[in-house]
């Protein structure tokens, strides 16, 4: 019994990754930044589908995520920079966004969020380190 459960452990660690997201460009670094991360296309960016989110300090214009413990697969980031800590991403008139944000792969947003393909990278068994340039850079 010992050894079966000893052999789920250990296969269960080498079906998982983890995934580090280096947040770079801030324009300050007052705040935070929130750092989600989709695994489905028809959830990418919405709030209400991701995977998981986190929240992570500023030090020096920087930022850095870790999502441990990830299945093998294709994955989209959304970050944006709560300047002001509000835990909101800040919106003006028409939804122009007040705060910066970014996503993977160096995906775009032109009259709205770019798609999960654009967005989305590939993480394999042995895990990936990303960066994604904000605002500035």
């Amino acid at each position: 019994m010992k050894l079966a459960a000893a052999i789920a452990c250990l296969a269960s660690a080498a079906s998982s990754a983890d995934l580090t997201i280096e947040v770079s460009g801030l324009r300050s670094s007052q705040g935070t930044v929130h750092v989600a991360i989709y695994d489905r296309p028809e959830a990418f960016p919405k709030s209400d589908g991701m995977l998981n989110e986190i929240t992570v300090p500023i030090t020096g214009k920087l930022a850095t995520a870790l999502f441990s413990g990830l299945t093998p697969g294709r994955y989209a980031v959304a970050v944006y920079h709560d300047e002001n800590s509000n835990n909101e991403f800040d919106q003006g008139l028409f939804g122009i966004p007040l705060e910066d944000f970014a996503f993977s792969n160096g995906a775009r947003a032109f009259f709205g969020p770019p798609s999960f393909s654009d967005a989305a990278i590939d993480l394999g068994p042995s895990g990936r380190r990303i960066r994604i340039p904000i605002g500035g850079e």
